[in-house]
């Protein structure tokens, strides 16, 4: 999905399968990606607990964003990026790809900024709101058709915040 902000929607592989070399130097045998996949699995329902955690943690740095000055500010968007970053990463791991997107829009929305516009901090707060979403409907995978509009109204809200 492209639109004319010149985002584009990249949906990365879940399997392990997919990631890596089959046969040849360097590859990794079928019986390792096998139990590291299993031990995935065993550790999905721990995902759960994990980004409500990440969730309450960017939701107390972007609220800390409304009211910091000087240095704290890039500090506070650096917060945010890290913990959208590591959200980005853990998502496609466990099965909602919806959330890896939305940390990887948050990401690119905050990433190297240190001032922090009133629209940047209602766009990081629309995108961790939709993140919670995500999580307490439990839209798994690309979220359906579902997903895709929320991804259409953050493409929207990113692009208005790019170009002011």
């Amino acid at each position: 999905m492209a639109d004319n902000g010149g985002n584009k929607l990249i949906k990365p592989s879940t399997s392990l399968n997919d990631k890596v070399g089959i046969g040849g130097p360097g590859a990794v045998d079928l019986k390792a990606i096998e139990r590291a996949e299993q031990a995935i699995a065993n550790l999905a329902g721990d995902y759960l607990v994990w980004v409500e955690e990440d969730l309450e943690r960017i939701q107390n740095a972007a609220n800390a964003l409304k009211t910091a000055t000087g240095d704290a500010v890039a500090s506070g968007l650096n917060d945010v990026f890290q913990i959208s970053h590591d959200m980005r990463g853990q998502g496609g791991s466990f099965g909602y790809q919806l959330m890896t997107f939305i940390g990887d829009m948050l990401c690119g929305l905050v990433e190297g900024r240190t001032e922090a516009t009133p629209d940047l901090i209602d766009a990081v707060h629309v995108h961790i709101a939709t993140m919670k979403l995500v999580i307490a409907e439990r839209m798994e995978g690309d979220g359906g058709m579902g997903g895709r509009t929320l991804l259409e109204g953050l493409v929207q809200v990113s692009n208005k915040v790019h170009n002011s």
